[in-house]
């Protein structure tokens, strides 16, 4: 049988496609987004990984061996240490108060795709949720290295390129995708289905993502 990552990444190639597509992450790339853009998004995605460090958590739990155990509670951490230093060091570069990101709240992309990972977390199965745990591993290092081949010179946004491209990331990417490997051929193909369909979810909050920052997205009303 084809691992699981092969089918998935052949079954959304055309949404991976649209994300490189989106006007933040070719703006990114040439170092042309707007700072409002990035600061916007910068600020939903600490909220968004507060929840992702969560789902990391539960799935290191839930994981039945010691590697995947160790792999998921070590990603848990660096979301916490590592990327907070990075959004941190963005804040302080571009005038974000710590009042400021204290005081914001999710977007309705980011509340969206958090409470959908924390949802599978606790009610789904265990493979399931590494499925859903896959694509902000995975797409992240598949935009991020994409961005560092185009980046020109002097972009401002280099620190976060670098992040998203250096290789002990993707040793990260490539240690949950063959998780993700594992945790599908152990199953029958129902199982692997539903792995396939929160994949696929995941993905779509993805594009949603980037796309709901460029746009500055609000609620549609106020309380």
């Amino acid at each position: 049988m084809t691992p699981f990552s092969e089918d998935i990444w052949r079954q959304t190639a055309g949404l991976r496609a649209r994300i490189f597509e989106l006007p933040f992450n070719q703006e990114l790339a040439e170092g042309s987004l707007s700072e409002e853009r990035f600061r916007f998004y910068m600020i939903q995605d600490a909220l968004y990984l507060e929840q992702f460090a969560r789902a990391l958590a539960v799935a290191a739990a839930k994981a039945p061996d010691p590697d995947a155990r160790q792999q998921f509670a070590g990603s848990a951490q660096g979301v916490l240490v590592v990327e907070r230093e990075l959004h941190d060091s963005f804040f302080r570069k571009f005038g974000v108060a710590p009042e400021e990101a204290a005081a914001a709240e999710p977007t309705p992309t980011c509340y969206g795709y958090t409470n959908f990972l924390l949802a599978v977390a606790h009610l789904a199965s265990y493979e399931e949720l590494v499925a859903a745990l896959l694509p902000c591993f995975w797409i992240y290092w598949d935009v991020g290295t994409d961005i560092a081949k185009r980046s020109n010179a002097g972009n401002p946004y280099q620190a976060w390129i670098d992040t998203y491209s250096c290789p002990d990331f993707g040793q990260s990417v490539k240690a949950v995708v063959a998780i993700a490997d594992a945790a599908a051929a152990a199953v029958p193909q129902d199982r692997r289905d539903a792995m396939a369909a929160a994949f696929t979810r995941s993905a779509q909050f993805e594009w949603m993502f980037w796309d709901s920052a460029y746009r500055l997205e609000r609620w549609p009303v106020e309380a």
